[in-house]
């Protein structure tokens, strides 16, 4: 018997050390008690074997009598456990936010501006954020830390080392990937609960008017005019909220672009872009790492408030900021009657 005991010993320690799955080892230890009970019916009294391994096999069957009662009782038991812990660990979710949600935005709740309504209105909201560089950086991960139920990011690029001195959305780790993947990794990181889309590749006309049409609103915090002017008149044409950041050097500025809402769209302050050279780049004329961050959070913050409709929101005015000497103003803007996208020029 002592010799049974060893040899199903060996097994477990076997299994143990190979990391087999526990099923495995329960069968083979299983599989040696089914051919010593074999043996004990089919040897002899007198053979060496059986006298080896007990003698008898009423020993055995008794044993694994009581194997099965401890078995059947450690199972029952659990199952019980599980029974009485189900509720507690897996509640039922009542209105649109579970426990966890509504400790999270509580912050949000409890402001007069905003309450539960308005953080419902941030999860039922789809916005999209095109370019996930130096603006889209820490606006994708405000509006996934607000709430906002989904969130689409639409860049063609991949991270660069030269990135990182102010695209703090993507970590040195991420060189090399896709941005929308970085962004997205970062974004549900932050919050789990939100629903990130990606689009990796630069909006063109041929797909900017569907892609945007899924949306509720669009942050542009692109880097070249032609985008700027495309998403201007898709937003346009659509009667979508837009929210324009720009940036250069030590200045940024930023405005909520909604004729839709008796606001100037963007070709209205712009009629044309800027002639070669005027309206350098930021690899060509640099940019302090923090700014892209103010100016990134505004716009997250102005899509909270046109969202939730907290507030005023910066439609007919744009905020200028001057990071090197502390200001910041603000000026109007007005409809430009002649706008080829937004008034008596525009095609009907």
């Amino acid at each position: 018997m002592v010799l049974v005991l060893g040899i199903c010993a060996a097994i477990w320690g076997i299994g143990r050390l190979l990391r087999l799955p526990q099923q495995v080892t329960w069968l083979m230890i299983g599989l040696v008690y089914l051919a010593v009970i074999s043996l004990h019916l089919v040897l002899p009294a007198d053979n060496s074997l059986r006298l080896a391994t007990g003698g008898s096999a009423a020993l055995w069957l008794m044993l694994g009598a009581a194997a099965a009662i401890v078995l059947a009782y450690i199972k029952g038991l659990a199952w019980l456990r599980a029974r009485v812990r189900a509720p507690l660990e897996e509640p039922a979710q009542q209105g649109p936010f579970n426990d966890t949600e509504l400790s999270r935005y509580a912050r949000h709740i409890v402001l007069r501006e905003v309450g539960g309504l308005g953080q419902k209105r941030l999860k039922d909201a789809k916005v999209l954020v095109i370019g996930a560089g130096g603006l889209g950086s820490p606006a994708l991960l405000y509006l996934a830390a607000a709430g906002v139920g989904t969130i689409g990011v639409v860049d063609d690029d991949v991270v660069d080392n030269s990135n990182l001195q102010r695209q703090v959305i993507h970590p040195d780790r991420n060189i090399g990937m896709p941005k929308v993947h970085s962004a997205a990794e970062a974004m549900r990181a932050q919050n789990p609960f939100v629903t990130v889309r990606r689009y990796q590749r630069r909006l063109s006309e041929a797909d900017a008017s569907d892609l945007i049409a899924d949306y509720d609103l669009v942050l542009d915090g692109t880097d070249n005019f032609t985008t700027r002017y495309l998403v201007n008149q898709v937003c346009v044409a659509q009667g979508k909220p837009l929210i324009s950041g720009a940036l250069s050097q030590w200045e940024g500025q930023i405005s909520v672009f909604d004729p839709a809402n008796d606001a100037p769209c963007y070709q209205c302050i712009f009629p044309e872009a800027p002639a070669a050279g005027l309206s350098p780049s930021c690899a060509e004329a640099g940019v302090i790492g923090p700014l892209p961050g103010v100016v990134g959070a505004m716009m997250a913050a102005e899509a909270i408030k046109v969202i939730t409709g907290a507030g005023v929101a910066l439609r007919g005015q744009m905020m200028i900021y001057d990071a090197l000497y502390g200001e910041s103003r603000s000026i109007a803007l007005k409809r430009r009657a002649g706008c080829p996208v937004c008034g008596d020029g525009a095609p009907s």
